[in-house]
This record gives C-alpha cells, sequence and structure tokens, in this order.
C-alpha cells in the first residue's frame, strides 16, 4: 500500500528526525532520515508531537528549523511536490 505524502510533511517528518542542519547532510541522508522514521510504527504520529512541543519550547527556532527541513526535502527529492512512499 502507497500513500502520497506532500514535501511540507517530508519536512515535518526531517524536522523531527535526528538529522541537524550543521550535519550539512546530503540528499541521500536526508532520505535514508525521512525512510527511517516511516518505516516506524507511530512515528509519523510522534513526529506531529514533537513538532509541537518544539514550537512552544523552542518558537524562535522553530521556523528556521522548519525552512531548513523544507528547504533539505525539496533538494533530496527534487521536481516533487507529492511523493508516494510506502505507508
Amino acid at each position: 500500500m502507497s500513500a502520497t505524502i506532500t514535501a511540507p510533511e517530508l519536512a515535518e517528518i526531517l524536522f523531527a528526525s535526528t538529522l541537524q542542519q550543521s550535519d550539512h547532510p546530503t540528499p541521500a541522508a536526508v532520505r535514508a532520515a525521512v525512510s527511517g522514521i516511516l518505516a516506524r510504527d507511530h512515528a509519523v504520529a510522534d513526529c506531529v508531537a514533537h513538532l509541537a512541543q518544539e514550537a512552544g519550547d523552542h518558537p524562535e527556532a522553530y521556523a528556521a528549523r522548519m525552512h531548513w527541513a523544507l528547504d533539505a526535502v525539496r533538494s533530496a527529492y527534487p521536481a516533487q511536490e507529492a511523493l508516494a512512499a510506502a505507508a
């Protein structure tokens, strides 16, 4: 079974990963981080909770990290706003 996942949704997943902008991750590393989270049960729901907590705890850093996550996802998945991923 597959589901369509948008770039903003993938950015939310990346945001919740341990990957950091300071790591200067390659597109392959971004895809691996996203795939690893998607492969775990309940991981996407956990990402949403993490996002909410980070936005509340660190609002000054939230926007910059989300901007980085969106840019990283768009580089890792070029020319695709909606992506098919295994669900």
